[in-house]
């Protein structure tokens, strides 16, 4: 329950920093790196840091209509 919880915390600042620049509120970065900006520096540093395809594995085909910036 309690690793739930930072989980759970972890992916609210996650949604925060990607509505910071311009994303959707709902979306992780991660989700929106492996959608629009796919073999770009950044996708490649997330997934270095998380795991081989972790951006792709974690696109939510959902979310996104309402980022500001793509």
């Amino acid at each position: 329950m309690i690793k739930r919880y930072f989980i759970n915390i972890g992916i609210s600042i996650d949604q925060l920093a990607n509505t910071i620049f311009g994303g959707d509120p709902d979306e992780t970065i991660s989700s929106r790196l492996g959608k629009h900006y796919r073999g770009s520096w950044m996708e490649k540093s997330v997934d270095y840091l998380f795991g081989k395809d972790h951006c792709e594995n974690s696109e939510e085909k959902d979310e996104g209509n309402d980022a500001i910036i793509n």
